[in-house]
């Protein structure tokens, strides 16, 4: 198959599966052959804010396609989950596609944010009385226990292999649940990414602007 054959070819695919699954479905080409990688086509790229032609990943930085990278961007990846600065959750599948004289790359980033807050408001909706109990703790320590872990299971990294922007994310979560409303809820957040609570607050802050 020639490099045109394989763009025409993924170019139908991809525009097939932005209709089926709807404008909550971004699909991207990438060439993954030059300096950096390039988006070639786009559909719903309103979804992660990108456009054709341009060199931004998914977490919104240039990529550039060097040895020295640490990302892996040879790898194919499934249902990976993304959290974006602007809070959306993203579910995100990579496939590769090579040739002689070409080296594209099919994503593939489903905006699951609603079906994230539906789960998890079906999840408060069936809380049983332990739940209802540590909510009612005069300390609220059991109440934003459990916000935090909530909002792990959203951002689905180890906390040390978080960057800022998954921090960030993070501390949007659980401000947007109110977890910050709770007695000793920033000493908590710090403690538990092992950040002092002046980042924290820092944080709030950030959000807030």
């Amino acid at each position: 198959m020639t490099r045109s054959e394989a763009y025409d070819f993924l170019y139908t695919l991809a525009m097939t599966i932005a209709k089926m699954f709807g404008t909550s479905c971004e699909v991207v080409i990438h060439d993954m052959g030059g300096e950096y990688m390039e988006n070639l086509a786009i559909f719903n790229g309103h979804v992660t804010g990108r456009t054709q032609g341009s060199h931004v990943s998914i977490y919104g930085n240039e990529t550039v396609l060097s040895e020295e990278q640490e990302m892996d961007l040879e790898s194919d990846y499934c249902s990976k989950i993304v959290i974006l600065p602007s809070g959306k959750t993203i579910k995100s599948a990579t496939v590769h596609f090579r040739g002689e004289d070409y080296h594209f790359a099919l994503g593939i980033n489903y905006d699951i944010t609603v079906m994230e807050q539906m789960k998890h408001l079906l999840g408060s909706i069936t809380a049983q009385e332990g739940d209802l109990a540590a909510s009612l703790s005069n300390s609220g320590e059991g109440r934003i226990d459990t916000l935090f872990e909530a909002a792990m299971e959203r951002i689905n990294k180890p906390v040390e292999k978080m960057k800022k922007a998954d921090r960030l994310a993070l501390v949007r979560i659980l401000k947007e649940n109110g977890a910050f409303d709770l007695q000793r809820s920033v000493p908590y957040v710090a403690e538990k990414l092992g950040v002092t609570k002046f980042t924290v607050y820092n944080y709030i802050n950030e959000i807030g602007e």
